[in-house]
C-alpha cells in the first residue's frame, strides 16, 4: 500500500527531496539542480533514494512539487512567442504601464521590455463599458483577420484581454471560440478566465504572463510525469502555488501564473506548520539557500499575503520596476544573498556581496568545479563554520585551498586585509544586508521585529541565523530538524487551495447584497467542484471570504475578512468593524464620516491542512545530553578570534538536550552556528532554540 508522500523543491543550486510517511519516518536527498532540465535531477534523486532505502514507485502516494520553471522562463526570456488581442486603442497598455518610475529622478532608468513585442499586439474594434453593456459589437470577421496576421508571425501562444471584460466576458468568449475552432491546441488565455478583475494594465500583464509561460510549464510537467513514470511512480502530482496552497498539475498547466513563486512559498508553509506545533503564533522566517535569502513575517499563525507581486524587475529591489502579476502570494522580502553569492571590491574600494551568484555550476570556488570567484560559502568555510569533509553529509568534499586563494586574490589583497578579516567582512556584509532588508519590511507592515523569533532554514540559513538575529535583536533563534530541506517538508504541510476573485464595486451603505451573495456562491461552488475533483470530501472543504475595501475616493484598498453565511444589511456593522481594524493597523487612524466602498470580492476554497511531523524516523539512539563528536576552530568576533568549538551531531540531539554557545550542530543538509553566550535547548519537535544566556536563564 502506498504510504510515502514525497516533497520535491528545486532551488537555484540544489534540489531537495523528502519522503515522509504517516508515522513520521523520513528519508531525504539533496542533489545538484540540473539547470538544463530540472526534471532530470528530480528523477535521478528519487531513483537514488529508491536504491538507498529499498522503496519503489508503488510506495509513493503523491508527489508534491515546488518549482522555479515558470519564473526562470520569464527571467531568461525563454517563454513562448506570444501574441495579444486587445481592444482598439489599448495596444500599448503593456508599455504605458502606470506611468510611475521606481527611481523618481533617474532619467536613465529603463523599464523592462514587454513580453509581447508591439508588432504581435493586435487590436479589434469592440467596446464594453464598465457596467458590462455592449457599446460596440465584436466583428467575427475582424477577429479572423487579426488571428491570421498573428499566425503568420509564428505565435506559439495567444493572450486575449479586452477592455472591461471582467464586467462582461461575452466578446472574449467569442474570440476564444473562434481561435479554438481555427487553431485547436494553441495555448490560449482570455483575461475573463485568468483574472476577472478591474485594472486594465495588471489584468493584461497577468494574462500575457500566463500565456507566455504556459507552453514551458506544460512541457516541463509532462516531462516530469513521464520521467517519474519510467521509475514506477504513478502517484498524483501536485504543485505548490505562490499563495502557499497546492494545485493539481493539470490546473498548473492551465494557470501557471499561480506557481511563479512556488518554491519560496513552500518553506514559509513548513515554518508555519512547525511554529504552530511549537506554540509560536508569530515568527520571522529566514530562508537562505545557494542563490538568495528570503524573509517572511508570520503573525497570528498566518503568513502575510500580498495581492500581487512583480517578476523580472529591472531594479531587483525596487517596487514598480518589474512585470506585475495579480495573484495572491506569500509576501516575501528577497535579499540578493545566498551561499553562492559572489563577493567583490567595487570601484570605490568597498566590499559588495551579490546579487549575482555562482549557482550550482561552477558554484563557489571551494566546490572545485572551476569556479574562481569568492562567495559566501567560501568565507563560511574559512571561518570554520563548515566542515570540508562533511558538506552534504560527506558526499561533496570542499577545497579549502581554492576558497583561500579566491578570497585572498579578489578581496583581501585589494582591500589590504588579512584573510580572516576579509572572510568575516563577507559574512558580516551579508548578515547586515539581510537584517536591514527584513527590518525595513517589518516597518512597512507595522511590525516591530524585536518581538518575533527568527525561524531559520535553507542550506545556508542556519549558518547565518544567529548573527542576523543579534542584529535584529530578536528574542530567540529557532532551527528546525531537517532545516536544509524545509521547503520540501513545507510542501507536505500545504493544503489544496484555490483563489477566486470577482470585481463588483459597491457603496457599502447601499450595497446590492443579492449580487454579493451570488458572486460568493459562484466562487465557492467552483472551488468546491475543483477540490472535490482532487479527492477531498465535501465536509473537509473550508472557505475563507474576503473583500478589498477602501474609503470613498481612495486609490488603494485594504484586505478585509468577510463573515460566512448569507450577507445582508445586518452584516454591515461586522464588515465595517473588520475594515476599520485592518485600516488602523496599517495607518494608526481612521477618518470619520467617510463612506466605505468595496471593489473586489475574494474567496479561498481549500482542503484540510496535513499535520507535519518531522521529528522522528531519521535518527536512532538519540540522547538528551550528547557529547560533541569533535572540536573545530571557528571564528567569533565576540571572542576576538578563533575558538575551539564543539561540533555536535544533529541526529544525536534528543528532546530536552541543552548546550551552550559557541556550538556548531551539523546535519546532512545544513549546519547551525551559534555564537558565545547562548543557551541552546532542543524542544519536543527537535527544533534547536538558541537565545542569549540571560534570557535562557529566565
Amino acid at each position: 500500500m502506498a504510504r510515502f508522500r514525497v516533497g520535491v523543491d528545486i532551488g537555484g543550486t540544489f534540489t531537495d527531496i523528502v519522503f515522509l510517511d504517516d508515522d513520521g519516518r523520513v528519508h531525504t536527498k539533496k542533489v545538484s539542480s540540473s539547470v538544463d532540465d530540472y526534471a532530470r535531477a528530480i528523477v535521478e534523486g528519487v531513483r537514488e533514494l529508491f536504491r538507498e532505502t529499498g522503496l519503489a514507485g508503488d510506495d509513493v502516494s503523491e508527489v508534491l512539487h515546488g518549482t522555479t520553471v515558470a519564473s526562470n522562463a520569464i527571467l531568461e526570456l525563454r517563454g513562448a512567442r506570444t501574441g495579444l488581442i486587445t481592444t482598439r486603442g489599448f495596444r500599448d497598455v503593456l508599455e504605458i504601464r502606470r506611468l510611475r518610475m521606481p527611481r523618481l529622478y533617474d532619467i536613465a532608468w529603463e523599464k523592462p521590455a514587454p513580453l509581447v513585442e508591439r508588432y504581435l499586439r493586435r487590436e479589434v474594434g469592440e467596446r464594453i463599458d464598465a457596467r458590462g453593456e455592449i457599446r460596440v459589437a465584436l466583428d467575427p470577421a475582424e477577429v479572423e483577420r487579426v488571428l491570421d496576421g498573428l499566425l503568420a508571425e509564428g505565435i506559439e501562444a495567444l493572450a486575449v484581454c479586452l477592455l472591461n471584460s471582467y464586467a462582461n466576458p461575452v466578446h472574449e468568449a467569442r474570440i476564444k471560440a473562434i481561435v479554438e475552432r481555427r487553431v485547436p491546441g494553441l495555448p490560449l488565455c482570455i483575461s475573463a478566465e485568468v483574472l476577472p478583475e478591474i485594472r486594465e494594465y495588471e489584468r493584461t500583464s497577468t494574462t500575457v504572463i500566463n500565456a507566455y509561460v504556459m507552453p514551458v510549464v506544460r512541457r516541463y510537467l509532462r516531462t516530469l510525469r513521464g520521467g517519474l513514470g519510467e521509475i514506477g511512480v504513478a502517484a498524483p502530482l501536485l504543485i505548490m502555488q505562490s499563495n502557499g496552497g497546492l494545485m493539481t498539475a493539470e490546473a498548473a498547466e492551465r494557470m501557471p501564473m499561480h506557481i511563479i513563486e512556488s518554491g519560496p512559498a513552500a518553506g514559509v508553509i513548513g515554518a508555519q506548520a512547525l511554529a504552530r506545533r511549537t506554540g509560536m503564533p508569530k515568527i520571522i522566517t529566514f530562508d537562505m539557500g545557494g542563490t538568495t535569502a528570503k524573509a517572511c513575517v508570520i503573525d497570528r499563525g498566518e503568513p502575510l499575503l500580498a495581492r500581487e507581486f512583480e517578476v523580472a524587475r529591472a531594479d531587483r529591489f525596487k517596487k514598480g520596476s518589474g512585470l506585475p502579476i495579480r495573484v495572491p502570494v506569500v509576501e516575501l522580502i528577497e535579499i540578493g544573498a545566498g551561499g553562492g553569492s559572489i563577493a567583490r571590491v567595487d570601484r570605490m574600494g568597498l566590499l559588495k556581496v551579490g546579487p549575482d551568484s555562482a549557482g550550482a555550476d561552477p558554484g563557489p570556488a571551494c566546490y572545485g568545479l572551476g569556479g574562481g570567484e569568492p562567495t559566501v560559502t567560501d568565507a563560511d568555510l574559512l571561518l570554520g563554520y563548515l566542515d570540508a569533509d562533511f558538506f552534504l553529509g560527506g558526499r561533496m568534499r570542499l577545497d579549502v585551498g581554492a576558497a583561500r586563494r579566491a578570497i585572498e586574490e579578489r578581496v583581501a589583497r585589494p582591500m589590504g586585509l588579512e584573510l580572516t578579516e576579509a572572510a568575516w567582512g563577507i559574512h558580516r556584509v551579508v548578515n547586515e544586508n539581510m537584517a536591514g532588508a527584513a527590518r525595513v519590511h517589518g516597518i512597512e507592515r507595522g511590525k516591530d521585529l524585536r518581538g518575533y523569533p527568527l525561524f531559520a532554514f535553507g542550506g545556508a540559513g542556519p549558518v547565518h541565523a544567529w548573527q542576523v538575529g543579534r542584529i535584529l535583536r530578536v528574542p530567540r533563534v529557532l532551527v528546525p530538524f531537517g532545516a536544509g530541506a524545509l521547503s520540501a517538508y513545507g510542501l507536505l504541510a500545504a493544503p489544496l487551495a484555490f483563489d477566486f476573485v470577482r470585481t463588483a464595486p459597491q457603496r457599502m451603505a447601499t450595497a446590492d447584497w443579492a449580487q454579493i451573495n451570488r458572486l460568493f456562491e459562484e466562487m465557492e461552488s467552483e472551488g468546491r467542484r475543483i477540490v472535490r475533483g482532487a479527492g477531498v470530501a465535501d465536509q473537509d472543504v473550508t472557505v475563507r471570504r474576503g473583500a478589498e475595501m477602501r474609503y470613498l475616493g481612495q486609490g488603494h484598498e485594504v484586505d478585509v475578512e468577510i463573515p460566512a453565511g448569507l450577507l445582508g444589511p445586518g452584516s454591515l456593522d461586522a464588515i465595517t468593524a473588520a475594515f476599520e481594524a485592518a485600516y488602523r493597523l496599517l495607518y494608526s487612524r481612521t477618518p470619520q464620516g467617510v463612506p466605505l466602498e468595496a471593489l473586489n470580492w475574494r474567496a479561498v476554497v481549500s482542503g484540510p491542512r496535513p499535520d507535519l511531523t518531522i521529528a522522528g524516523g531519521t535518527a536512532s539512539g538519540t540522547v538528551a545530553a550528547p557529547a560533541p563528536k569533535k572540536h573545530r576552530a571557528a571564528y567569533f568576533p565576540e571572542a576576538r578570534g578563533y575558538v575551539e568549538t564543539p561540533v555536535y551531531d544533529r541526529y544525536a540531539l534528543g528532546p530536552g538536550a541543552r548546550l551552550e554557545g559557541p556550538a556548531i550542530v551539523e546535519e546532512r543538509e545544513s549546519t547551525t552556528v551559534i555564537g558565545p553566550g547562548a543557551a541552546i535547548t532542543v524542544d519536543a519537535q527537535r527544533t534547536l532554540i538558541a537565545e542569549p544566556a540571560a534570557a535562557g536563564a529566565r
